[in-house]
């Protein structure tokens, strides 16, 4: 498993950072708006997000308006190596069953 898919796999362990990958699914949201859907206080939602950053889920950005309000995306790259990671995971254990399978057909049948 490659360091990245590690990062996601723990970033994404914590129920509210789950929450908050989920709002931004949809569209990208200003922090105070997800604070408001996850229901976490701004300081909380702020370590979550910093969690979220380092590991490359999200990105931040500012409104040419207005420099305070910060907006977060998603960014595709890492659940894409996530989902990756997952088909070759399920095709080891799918390569697997298909051999256990051919060894116990294989099997000469017991005597009863």
């Amino acid at each position: 498993m490659s360091a990245a898919v590690d990062l996601t796999l723990a970033a994404l362990a914590e129920p509210s950072r789950r929450k908050v990958v989920e709002a931004l699914r949809e569209h990208p949201r200003a922090a105070g708006e997800l604070a408001k859907i996850v229901g976490l206080s701004p300081p909380a939602l702020s370590r979550h997000l910093r969690t979220l950053r380092e590991a490359g889920l999200i990105y931040e950005s500012h409104p040419m308006f207005d420099a305070r309000v910060r907006i977060y995306a998603l960014k595709a790259e890492p659940m894409q190596e996530l989902s990756r990671w997952l088909a070759q995971t399920e095709q080891m254990w799918a390569d697997q069953l298909v051999m256990f399978k051919a060894h116990i057909e294989s099997q000469p049948e017991p005597l009863r």
